[in-house]
């Protein structure tokens, strides 16, 4: 019987090799489905969850932008004499991210700087907030020594970058230092001062001095760059370029020669000397000792020699000339002399006798020379430096009126120049004396601050600037230090002028007859700063010698240390020519004893170096004290009996 069922065709064409592909194929795809989905799902991750993050990374990566500090502004004396430079110096940094593994690049960079593994660490962990794409320094100013080693094994070092920067360089050492300051890494508080608003972590700040005042005309405008880098932190290829904008150069009103005479002179003795212009109030020199080299804030200190430095006794970072306070002593009596003379309780034939001693309230208020000056007049009262005679000047006058023109004559307040911590002084009135000790004044007490002793305070500035008043005729100017400021292609940008804060309010005759007696305190054989006389040169003056009535001391200070502190601080006060002033100094030598022996030989150095007439024998100097023949004991005033007690 046939079978009559139809058939299907494809079944016919099937063989066993077709379902041998059939199941091969079928495996093949179980065996990819899962990679493909694999992929997919990791693909969904990388570019949808973490794409965002990635794509930063990337960017970070490859691009990159780098600041260019701009080259700070150079400093120059008057004359443009080189004062502070800018030096080349090279800065490493390690860019955490691309330095992997870290622990193998820091050992190997420890092994090629000498430098322990555990002080790169430490530099890390001080960043460790930082972004990791951000380079963290490690070591600055390495020198071209090390400089070498580390580029030619550049290729084991991954990430790490070298930085050329510009550092200051001072290049006369410790010469101007206080006046000149210094820079600085700037400070975590420095960094939330308005101030600083646009400065970053790790800048250079100026720090003291001119480099702190003048900060923004020093400064610049920084610049950057744009880079490729590969995946090791390492240099590509530079894709633009901002070039940084330098800082102006600072021209100071100094003249270099007659700073670094002034601070020779000084050398050995706490003090200070101060140089003017008195018919403009540009300072021409302001040496202060001892002094420190601002070369040693470059790359900063260790806790122990910062400590060694504020704890010196001497103070080195104090600059004298502006900071510290001290009673003018005699230098005083031109205020005496100029409010008596102005206010009419004394004229030019007006005579006080002296026989070494004033009796007031009981008790016996001494002169310097004990046998007494005899009936004296106010011009040879300056010139011998009579205590009695002012005694009962400023007793006429009064505390109060004696204030009014010390004060005028910038006394008791800041000068105004552009220079950080400059101290006020303190110039004591009746008023002040009941608001601070909530006493009234005393009688007794005009008669000590009649001769610049009791509770006046001055700075040595500011007797330059009151004896430059009286050398001028009256006309107070704000002292000044920076002459002009140009920029790096040498324009112009600002020019100093004299700027007038004041004037005495003493006829031009009383101002001669005083400044008649500071010529004969030069030039009279009796005047007590003859030592100070220098031929061809006509100088006027004055000298001072103020005590010292206490001082805190260490226990463990020896006898003689403590015989030093309490010696008299010594001052002189001068100006020349004595009728056409070119130049105006004070001078002051802490516990030097005597001005007249001290302080006043310095001054006529000082003059006469900057007058060109002869830099003269250096026996003329500190080492020369007394070899013209001054009495040794002129200006001396008896602690225990001088005015009000003291």
């Amino acid at each position: 019987m046939l079978d009559n069922t139809p058939q299907n065709p494809q079944l016919k064409t099937q063989t066993p090799d077709s379902d041998w592909y059939k199941r091969r194929i079928i495996v093949l795809v179980c065996l990819a489905a899962p990679g493909f989905i694999i992929l997919l799902l990791r693909l969904f991750y990388l570019q949808i969850v973490e794409g965002e993050n990635f794509r930063k990374l990337s960017e970070h990566n490859c691009i990159r932008l780098q600041t260019i500090d701009p080259p700070r502004g150079l400093i120059f004396d008057r004359d443009g004499k080189l004062m502070v430079d800018n030096r080349p110096s090279y800065d490493l940094s390690i860019v955490v991210r691309d330095a992997k593994p870290l622990d193998t690049t820091l050992r190997r960079l420890s092994h090629y700087t000498h430098t322990p593994v555990e002080a790169l660490w430490a530099e890390i962990e001080k960043n460790r907030n930082q972004p990791s794409y951000k380079p963290v320094p490690l070591m600055q100013d390495i020198g071209r020594d090390m400089l070498a080693v580390l580029e030619v094994n550049r290729y084991e070092l991954p990430g790490i970058v070298i930085d050329v920067r510009l550092r200051r360089l001072y290049v006369n050492g410790q010469s101007a230092a206080h006046i000149l300051g210094y820079v600085g890494e700037i400070s975590s508080d420095e960094l939330k001062s308005p101030r600083y608003a646009d400065y970053k972590r790790s800048d250079v700040v100026g720090k003291a001095g001119v480099e702190k005042t003048f900060e923004n005309v020093l400064r610049g405008q920084r610049g950057g760059r744009q880079v490729e880098v590969n995946a090791a932190g390492q240099l590509v290829r530079v894709l633009k370029t901002v070039d940084a904008a330098p800082g102006d150069n600072i021209f100071l009103s100094f003249d270099l020669a007659l700073q670094q005479k002034a601070e020779t002179l000084i050398e050995g003795v706490q003090g200070a000397v101060v140089a003017m212009d008195p018919n403009t109030g540009y300072v021409l020199a302001m040496a202060s000792n001892p002094s420190y080299d601002p070369n040693m804030f470059i790359n900063g200190f260790s806790r122990d020699e910062w400590r060694k430095l504020i704890d010196d006794p001497y103070h080195p970072l104090e600059n004298k000339a502006i900071q510290a306070e001290y009673p003018p002593a005699s230098t005083y009596k031109i205020i005496t002399a100029m409010a008596g003379l102005q206010e009419g309780v004394i004229n030019d034939g007006t005579r006080l006798f002296c026989p070494g001693f004033y009796r007031f309230g009981g008790r016996d208020y001494r002169c310097w020379k004990k046998s007494g000056h005899g009936s004296i007049t106010v011009t040879k009262a300056l010139a011998e430096s009579c205590d009695v005679f002012f005694y009962q000047v400023g007793l006429r006058l009064g505390v109060d009126r004696l204030a009014f023109y010390a004060k005028s004559a910038g006394l008791g307040s800041l000068t105004g120049i552009r220079l950080d911590h400059e101290s006020a002084g303190l110039v004591p009135t009746s008023a002040w004396k009941k608001r601070r000790f909530k006493v009234p004044w005393q009688s007794g007490e005009t008669l000590s601050v009649a001769i610049g002793q009791g509770y006046n305070l001055v700075t040595p500035l500011q007797l330059c600037s009151m004896i430059a008043t009286v050398a001028n005729g009256g006309v107070r100017f704000v002292p000044q230090i920076v002459s002009k400021i140009e920029d790096a292609s040498g324009n112009i940008v600002k020019e100093a002028t004299p700027d007038i804060v004041g004037r005495l309010p003493v006829d031009p005759d009383n101002l001669n007859l005083v400044k008649e007696g500071l010529w004969d305190v030069v030039n009279q054989r009796y005047g007590t700063g003859k030592i100070a006389a220098i031929p061809g040169v006509e100088v006027s003056g004055k000298t001072g010698t103020a005590q010292v009535f206490s001082r805190k001391t260490n226990e463990a200070e020896n006898e003689k240390r403590r015989a030093e502190r309490l010696k008299s601080h010594a001052w002189f006060v001068a100006y020349a020519p004595s009728n056409n002033p070119k130049i105006a100094v004070s001078v002051l030598v802490e516990h030097g004893e005597h001005g007249a022996s001290a302080a006043a030989p310095i001054a006529k150095e000082v003059i006469r170096t900057y007058l060109k007439t002869g830099i003269g024998d250096q026996g003329a100097g500190i080492g020369g004290q007394g070899a013209e023949g001054v009495d040794q004991g002129a200006e001396t005033v008896d602690q225990g009996t001088g005015a009000g007690g003291q």
